[in-house]
């Protein structure tokens, strides 16, 4: 059952390992000059950096608005566009000796998802990088670029390639997974270990959204960003927290749809039939760790078949259906959300992977649970995860 109270937000997590615990034991150097305030540039009074929303400075999650202080563009040359790609993401404060983790985030999601478990993964003493998958987060997409599945993976590469630089601890969460997973088998030199939370994996891409006339495609995907669906996503996505923390939540995880290009590199996304790695899953050499949240309400993804034919009936429609809002709401949350994947049949078919559940936890375990998160991930990246 869904837990859903009034009340304040839960208390912030414990935290790992310091800094200075991790530092004495020479795991890392830090950054000099690195960081600073409103990632190095003139922003609002808040310290936020200017290319963000307006709507920032209204949110009150502490691990949010520190992390959104945090995040920066960086310059990344792709072979599809003349100019380089202003791309958005959290840079480390440390230089670690093991590799680095470099986090994903979900469908339609930023960085600002890893706003929990960041902060403990430095604790820990890893060098970690958040970063915004093209045509998401905060990237500068005024020139939009093709965001398809190949475009995101060659700007991934670009940016390891010129920034990272090291085989990497790749992390991806719900459709993160599928990204993380056509990343690997692509570029295997680039990852050394990956970790999939709550991975949706097993979804033919985008479906019949691929096949939705503009029209129709654009007034779904203003239904993607609306508060009540992105509430009503919370509320299935997370155990036990307050209305407060609902509406709270919901203006951080929107808050990237407010920038001007969104709609259109969403669309693009969608009509170019979005992730199918099924036949990718058996090819991954890389070890792998599985986390899974015991209590993830979210509904299997070969739910959304049975609306299908509302969508077939409603093509040769003039009129915009009440039947066909339903269809567009059911597949966008269901794709906004991800999906319960087989995690036994991910764990049998990946050749060299170990499954961690994590209990009274929901579908995304690194903004319900982040201590637990943070110490599964730092525990693998340095070789123990029994």
């Amino acid at each position: 059952m869904l837990a859903f109270k009034l009340g304040s937000p839960p208390p912030p997590p414990p935290p790992l390992p310091s800094l200075t615990q991790a530092k004495k034991r020479g795991r890392f150097r830090v950054f000099a000059g690195n960081f600073k305030t409103g990632a190095g540039t003139a922003g609002s009074d808040d310290g936020f950096p200017p290319f963000l929303p307006k709507e920032v400075e209204k949110i009150k999650d502490p691990f949010a608005r520190s992390l959104a202080q945090r995040i920066e563009r960086l310059p990344v040359k792709v072979g599809f566009s003349e100019s380089c790609i202003m791309s958005s993401c959290v840079k480390p404060l440390i230089q670690s000796e093991t590799n680095p983790v470099v986090l994903l985030h979900c469908f339609d999601s930023s960085c600002l998802e890893w706003r929990c478990t960041y902060p403990l993964l430095e604790e820990a003493g890893l060098e970690a990088w958040a970063i915004d998958v093209l045509g998401w987060g905060f990237s500068d997409l005024e020139r939009l670029p093709p965001c398809d599945v190949a475009s995101k993976r060659h700007h991934l590469y670009q940016l390891w390639n010129s920034y990272i630089k090291r085989p990497m601890i790749l992390v991806g969460p719900s459709l993160g997974a599928a990204v993380a997973i056509d990343f690997a088998v692509n570029h295997p030199e680039a990852v050394e270990k990956l970790v999939l939370i709550n991975a949706s994996v097993y979804a033919e891409g985008t479906g019949a959204l691929a096949r939705l006339p503009r029209s129709v495609a654009y007034a779904g995907v203003s239904l993607l960003k609306s508060i009540p669906l992105r509430l009503y996503a919370n509320i299935l996505a997370f155990n036990g927290i307050s209305l407060a923390t609902v509406v709270d939540w919901t203006n951080v995880g929107r808050l990237h749809c407010l920038l001007p290009w969104w709609e259109d590199a969403t669309i693009n996304f969608m009509s170019s039939g979005g992730y199918n790695v099924i036949a990718q899953i058996k090819q991954l050499k890389q070890k792998s760790l599985l986390i899974c949240g015991e209590c993830d309400h979210i509904v299997n993804y070969k739910q959304v078949v049975d609306l299908h034919p509302i969508y077939d009936s409603a093509q040769s429609e003039d009129i915009f259906p009440w039947d066909m809002n339903i269809y567009l709401a059911w597949t966008f949350l269901l794709l906004y959300l991800g999906s319960i994947s087989n995690l036994q049949r991910l764990h049998c078919e990946l050749q060299d992977a170990i499954m961690r559940l994590i209990p009274d936890c929901g579908h995304l375990p690194h903004v319900d649970k982040p201590s637990s998160v943070a110490k599964l991930i730092a525990e693998f990246s340095q070789g123990d995860c029994h």
